[in-house]
């Protein structure tokens, strides 16, 4: 899924279905051995931490099924997964539940 760049309203962010938001963690600006990366060098974290969830993946049957993360967790989730949405000059990242690899305990 191609990632673009919106501004979205002041308005909170409600997710829909299967979806979540995540706020992406910070990059690291310097290395270990102190030499610090411009932005176009540096790769963009793959983790993060769920902001909002939607209200689940909708079954055959119409019922819904429970969302496995909860608000606060932090994940692992593919380098391209998401749409990045812009609110309040703060980054986010919508996308799928299943874009999501692993909770980090």
């Amino acid at each position: 899924m191609a990632t673009a760049t919106k501004k979205a309203s002041k308005n909170r962010l409600q997710p829909l279905g299967e979806r979540i938001v995540i706020q992406r963690e910070e990059r690291e600006s310097t290395t270990a051995g102190g030499i610090v990366l411009p932005d176009s060098a540096q790769e963009k974290p793959a983790r993060g931490t769920v902001i909002a969830l939607g209200t689940g993946k909708q079954l055959d049957d119409g019922s819904r099924a429970p969302s496995q993360l909860n608000a606060g967790d932090r994940v692992l989730f593919s380098s391209y997964a998401g749409e990045t949405i812009e609110i309040d000059d703060v980054e986010y990242l919508l996308m799928r539940e299943d874009d999501v690899l692993a909770v980090i305990g």
